[in-house]
């Protein structure tokens, strides 16, 4: 059951209360997609178009519609939610039935029922970008002030995906880090190893971790677990 429109001050205080580092980056875009759509002046179905290499997706969308004109771009290559993508740029049509840049688009939109259009890309510099899309099903159906608001909604959604990628990239280093943390640490286990059995430095201990790992063909870390568990074996 669709739900009631709402202020748009309300909408953006609702917004402001998503703690972004506790929820995933797909359920914050469809808290923005409905509140845009609930707030936005003549929004009928909004959608959010994400943008990775030449890959676009639809992340988050409040019906059939807008999945429906979003995937016809994807299909085709070209419109205006990924030209806006590309560009960053606002891009309205205020009547599809005399749009001229994206004439097969504007058809497929006006035989939907969709009068009107903002695609507001995303102020995003990072490895993904995207749009807000809003769909409109009168021609004209968005003044200066529903940009202006549509607008705001996109610039939250661009946070939230700034945030998740910075956290993915984050939570890719610190894994990289901990990986790098545990093999460092076998390592010298399997070097205090080498010490006890041969009397040697430390240094001698790692040239013959190193000269194994060659002549095995294997990684270092390979060689150091292997080496430890052995010992652990014997030693139990």
């Amino acid at each position: 059951m669709a739900q009631s429109p709402i202020n748009p001050q309300e909408a953006l205080a609702e917004l402001g209360r998503i703690r972004l580092d506790q929820v995933d980056v797909e359920d914050v875009l469809r808290s923005v997609a409905d509140l845009a759509r609930r707030s936005v002046p003549g929004a009928a179905e909004v959608s959010v178009t994400l943008l990775r290499g030449d890959t676009p997706h639809s992340a988050a969308y409040t019906g059939e519609l807008a999945h429906s004109l979003d995937e016809w771009q994807y299909a085709q290559g070209w419109g205006p939610c990924l030209d806006a993508s590309v560009s960053g740029d606002a891009l309205r049509v205020p009547d599809t039935a005399t749009e001229d840049r994206w004439p097969t688009w504007a058809l497929r939109a006006r035989q939907l029922g969709v009068g009107s259009s903002l695609s507001i890309g995303l102020p995003i510099q990072e490895a993904v970008v995207g749009t807000l899309n809003v769909y409109g099903s009168a021609p004209h159906a968005f003044d200066p002030d529903a940009v202006e608001l549509a607008k705001t909604f996109a610039a939250y959604a661009a946070v939230a995906v700034a945030n998740a990628h910075s956290y993915e990239s984050a939570t890719t280093l610190a894994e990289q880090m901990r990986g790098a943390m545990q093999s460092r640490a076998v390592i010298e286990q399997a070097k205090g190893i080498v010490m006890g059995d041969r009397r040697c430095t430390a240094e001698e201990a790692f040239g013959v971790l190193v000269k194994l790992s060659q002549d095995t063909n294997r990684k270092l870390r390979d060689v150091a677990e292997l080496l430890v568990a052995r010992a652990s074996g014997e030693a139990r």
